[in-house]
C-alpha cells in the first residue's frame, strides 16, 4: 500500500526582508496529489511563498503545516530529508558538473530522465553550465522527477522552454504521485480548463483561490495566454 500524499499549507504567513514585509498574512493550501499554481506578476510573492513552504526564508508570522503537522521550524534540510523538493528559478543545477551527474545525485541510472526529456541524452557528458537556460530547465525539472519527493516545488518551471516541451513538462508534473506546487507569471495555456488548483498573490496577498477554469481575466490580472 502506497503512503498517502500529504497536503502542505500557509496559515496565516508572514515573511519580512529587514523592514519590508513580503507576505502579508496568507492563507492557501496545495493538495496532495494534485497541482497548485501561484500565480502573480514580480513582486507579488509567489516566489517567497515557495521558499516560505521549503523552508528557506523564515516566517515572521503565522505557520507552515504539512501532512497536518506544524513544520514551521523545521529547517528546509530536514524538510528536504523529508521528501520536499524545491527547484528555484535560478542556480537549479550544479553548473560544473556534467548533466550524467547533475542527474547521477538525484538517482543512479538516468534513464526515467531521458524517458522525459529525450533531449538530454547527447547533453550528458556537458557541463551544466553550458547548457541554455530551456535546456537547465530540463535538467533541474529531471532532477526533481526523480527524486521521488511527496512535494515538488517549482519556480517557473518551463522558463525558456518551447511550447511544446513547456507542454510536456506541466504533463509531467501534474502525473506526479505527488503535491506539485508551482509559480508562474501567467497562467500556461496547458492549464487552461485543467483542474489544477490556482491561487492568484498581488503584493503578498491572496486575491483569488480557485480551479484555474475559474480564472477570468480583469484588469491588472496578468494575462493567462
Amino acid at each position: 500500500m502506497t503512503a498517502a500524499v500529504p497536503a502542505i499549507s500557509l496559515r496565516q504567513a508572514r515573511v519580512r526582508y529587514g523592514p519590508l514585509e513580503a507576505l502579508h498574512g496568507i492563507t492557501l493550501t496545495a493538495p496532495g496529489p494534485g497541482l497548485t499554481v501561484l500565480l502573480g506578476r514580480n513582486g507579488s510573492g509567489r516566489t517567497t511563498t515557495l521558499r516560505a513552504l521549503a523552508g528557506t526564508v523564515p516566517l515572521s508570522g503565522g505557520a507552515v503545516v504539512w501532512d497536518g503537522v506544524d513544520v514551521t521550524r523545521v529547517p528546509a534540510y530536514e524538510r528536504a530529508r523529508s521528501g520536499m523538493c524545491l527547484v528555484p528559478e535560478r542556480q537549479a543545477v550544479f553548473g560544473s558538473l556534467t548533466v550524467r551527474e547533475n542527474l547521477e545525485l538525484a538517482a543512479p541510472a538516468p534513464d526515467p530522465a531521458l524517458d522525459a526529456y529525450p533531449q538530454l541524452a547527447p547533453l550528458l557528458p556537458r557541463r551544466a553550465g553550458t547548457l541554455s537556460g530551456g535546456e537547465q530547465r530540463m535538467l533541474a525539472i529531471s532532477r526533481a522527477l526523480l527524486s521521488d519527493a511527496r512535494v515538488v516545488l517549482v519556480d517557473e518551471p518551463a522558463q525558456g522552454m518551447s511550447p511544446a516541451v513547456a507542454a510536456r513538462t506541466y504533463a509531467l508534473l501534474a502525473a506526479l504521485d505527488a503535491c506539485v506546487v508551482v509559480a508562474e507569471q501567467r497562467l500556461p495555456p496547458a492549464l487552461h480548463g485543467a483542474r489544477a488548483i490556482v491561487y492568484e498573490l498581488r503584493r503578498g496577498t491572496v486575491v483569488f483561490g480557485g480551479e484555474a477554469a475559474e480564472l477570468r481575466p480583469r484588469p491588472g490580472r496578468p494575462s493567462i495566454s
